[in-house]
């Protein structure tokens, strides 16, 4: 019965989707970017594209130059003749019958659909005009956009969201009521729930810039730091081990004490990145700069014996253009590794030019096995003195006198030849190649020097069409859920168009001209009337737009896993709010670690720290990349094995069950619920001030009574046993002389709270 109603269900959506596309009425003039490129690149490229070695009949479909000449086996044909479909072989290809000769062959199992052949034959008729990828042509900043709903907008952003709207007839959302905006702001701001001061305060203020006030506020707060610093620790692959077996202990947080300071103090993007990059070449490079190049060695290190070490040598090289093509670029670099990128104008040869950019670091491949705090490094390395700490590098949190070495970027003195490696293999060089870029980007400025500081600068040239635009839309991603191209990684051939290209060309130039300043454009984005809309969705809306793609209602997406922490523990008052510092080892299911070890190392038993560090934010948690931590895991947190520019979205029981059942969920619950049972109120007052605390919101009278009617029942069925094994979860001293019964009930109705799904979501 279930498999025949989820077939019904399966064929319905097909049906009223491919009727919808049908429906769809060809646009004006067809347009090679958004609507030939995209069916060329899906279903023609593999065999007629990028990619000498698998290219079919010496033809390019992808190269306007190959697509107009006589094709090679039939020197009177031609595979496009402009404003001639019918003596065009593409067309005539792709609309026979005769599947000897259709496009794409039928063994490929791939179709065109009516629609798609319709685009080609009004393309080809209309001149078959080529046009350079849209991601590779420098963005100009166009005019914003008049809408016909003036009293909308509150900035530039809203002029091009609303013009979308009104070409589909959608209206947006009013604004999100007090609470539930504040909410949103000091989750997206600072990435922990506001306070009740806070909440009450912003309540109160009804004055015109109310709203701006509490934005100011929460930028100022340190926390903001933090925030912003999980999507740039994702990127960068940070972690606290070295990876691969033993995967053994490192000491890197000290870079990751710099990206916060970094963010707090608003240091840049141009700045930020170029110090992360090439700090060591700068001139009289500083102690500071020398720090934030530990970016370039937060990649993965063996210290296994046994190992080739120039085969782990070019490892670590891959990985570090790897990262620059996808986490700067928003390029997928890494497929031109072994051969030409088959879809992107990427050949195998710019693939080792740009590596050759990394591979002069002063690095082995294995410099030693796993071992003390003299391996928590590799070379080149920089030590940290407590006289630095207390002079120059203030913001590193050390809480000891310790040897503390941090892996940072040094090149040789002479300089390392880099060839192309046939098929990627390391031990098979083919022709020898200098530092370069590929010229589909922006080919490389003679003038400026061959190394990481000259790439750099081409890297933050004006004209490089991509810096700008995929940073613009990773931030747009952080505050929106999803970005205006939604492949963040992939801005390339076989990326998602822009949902709104004019909106993502005004940020990105508009980026640029104000030096690239983050927090201006943060404020930019949740000062805009499209983030403060309301998250409410009506079934028209859904109907037209299911994915919120036009931004007609606000954002709504359960937050990131170490925010789910850092809410449990504010909201409970358990929080420690130090900033910097060493990783810490919170609870953790016992025999994780000691199940996957080589039985070597620091991390080959997982000892559970205690007293303070039990409290910290969830992005000060322990990241040993063989196990990363469990509940991190479970909520789509990253493993940091390569750069993630964009985390998984899931929904899964595990996530409600880790809700339900981590001691740091029901010892908070507790903790929350002792300091409400000392305050001289009524039960009604202790569980609204508790729904605030969570929540961020005043309950609804039926959501009080429910909650009350629970604690109620809890009081009277509660075993004396029960409450005793409830009240002893977690290592915070429980209060002397408090009545457990009371104690575990209305911790179980805290616990319910925290196990809403409006808790964890921003909204």
């Amino acid at each position: 019965m279930l498999s025949a109603c989820a077939a019904l269900t399966f064929q319905s959506c097909n049906t009223s989707t491919s009727s919808q596309a049908a429906e769809e009425k060809l646009p004006e003039q067809v347009s090679y970017n958004f609507d030939i490129r995209p069916i060329l690149s899906d279903k023609c490229l593999a065999c007629h594209g990028p990619d000498a070695n698998k290219r079919e009949a010496g033809l390019r479909l992808d190269d306007p130059q190959s697509a107009f000449k006589a094709l090679q086996e039939n020197p009177k044909a031609h595979a496009l003749i402009a404003g001639k479909p019918e003596l065009s072989q593409v067309y005539l290809r792709i609309t026979t019958e005769d599947t000897a000769l259709k496009m794409p062959p039928p063994a490929s199992n791939l179709k065109l659909s009516q629609r798609e052949v319709d685009l080609i034959e009004k393309w080809i008729k209309q001149g078959a005009k080529y046009e350079k990828h849209w991601a590779f042509v420098a963005p100009k900043k166009p005019a914003v956009p008049e809408v016909d709903r003036e009293d909308w907008p509150k900035n530039e952003i809203d002029h091009f969201v609303l013009e979308k709207q009104e070409q589909k007839g959608l209206e947006p959302n009013g604004e999100a009521d007090k609470e539930r905006l504040l909410k949103r702001l000091s989750l997206d701001l600072n990435g922990l729930p506001p306070t009740l001061k806070m909440m009450d305060e912003f309540i109160a203020d009804k004055s015109a810039n109310a709203y701006e006030k509490m934005v100011d506020q929460l930028l100022k707060n340190p926390s903001y730091g933090e925030k912003m610093a999980i999507h740039w620790l994702d990127l960068a692959r940070y972690a606290d081990s070295h990876g691969y077996q033993d995967d053994g202990y490192r000491t890197q947080w000290p870079w990751r004490d710099w990206v916060i300071h970094a963010f707090n103090k608003n240091m840049h993007y141009n700045d930020f990145v170029t110090w992360q990059l090439a700090g060591d070449l700068m001139p009289n490079s500083t102690k500071e700069q020398l720090l934030a190049t530990g970016f370039n060695r937060n990649h993965k290190i063996t210290e296994e014996g046994g190992v080739i070490p120039e085969e782990y040598r070019i490892m670590y090289v891959t990985d570090r253009n790897d990262l620059f093509g996808k986490g700067l670029l928003g390029v997928t670099l890494e497929c031109a590794h072994c051969h030409d990128h088959k879809y992107d104008p990427f050949s195998q040869k710019e693939y080792y030019q740009m590596f050759a950019f990394f591979n002069n670091v002063e690095e082995v491949g294995i410099e030693s096995v796993i071992g003390g705090p003299e391996t928590y490094a590799k070379k080149p390395l920089m030590e940290i003195s407590n006289e630095d700490v207390e002079k120059i590098l203030t913001f590193v949190n050390k809480p000891d006198t310790n040897r503390l070495i941090v892996s940072v970027m040094g090149d040789l003195d002479t300089l390392r030849k880099t060839y192309i490696l046939k098929r990627g293999v390391y031990d098979a060089p083919g022709d020898e190649v200098q530092p370069g870029t590929p010229s589909s980007i922006l080919p490389f400025d003679k003038n400026l020097p061959k190394n990481r500081l000259g790439l750099s600068k081409w890297l933050f040239d004006k004209r490089n069409p991509l810096t700008s635009r995929v940073y613009v839309n990773i931030l747009w991603q952080e505050f929106f859920g999803k970005g205006i191209v939604k492949t963040s990684g992939d801005f390339g051939m076989q990326g998602e168009l822009p949902s709104n290209p004019k909106l993502l060309d005004w940020l990105a130039v508009d980026f640029m001209e104000h030096n690239w300043d983050v927090k201006r454009l943060v404020k930019q984005m949740v000062m805009s009337a499209t983030y403060r809309q309301s998250a409410v969705v009506t079934k028209e809306k859904l109907a037209v737009d299911p994915d919120n793609v036009l931004l007609a209602r606000g954002p709504r997406y359960r937050i990131h896993a170490e925010f789910i922490k850092d809410l449990v523990l504010a909201s409970s008052g358990l929080l420690n709010k130090t900033i910097g510092g060493p990783s810490v080892k919170p609870y953790q299911p016992a025999g994780l670690w000691e199940g996957a070890t080589s039985g070597r190392g620091l991390l080959s038993v997982y000892n559970q720290d205690h007293g303070a560090s039990l409290y910290r934010r969830g992005m000060y948690t322990l990241i040993k990349r063989t196990v990363p931590p469990p509940t991190m895991s479970i909520f789509d947190a990253s493993n940091r094995d390569l750069c993630e520019v964009k985390r998984l979205k899931t929904n899964t029981p595990l996530q409600a069950l880790v809700m339900m059942n981590d001691p740091a969920v029901l010892e908070a619950s507790r903790v929350l619920a002792t300091k409400l049972l000392q305050e001289k109120t009524e039960s009604k007052e202790k569980l609204i001030k508790a729904f605030r605390l969570i929540v961020c919101r005043t309950p609804s009278e039926k959501e009080l009574e429910v909650l009350s009617k629970y604690y109620e029942q809890q009081l009277k069925t509660i075993k004396p046993q029960t409450a005793e094994k409830m009240v002893a979860i977690g290592e915070y001293p429980l209060m002397k002389n408090v009545d457990k019964k009371a104690l575990a009930a209305l911790a179980r109705v805290i616990s319910t709270i925290y196990n809403l799904e409006e808790t964890i979501t921003k909204s």
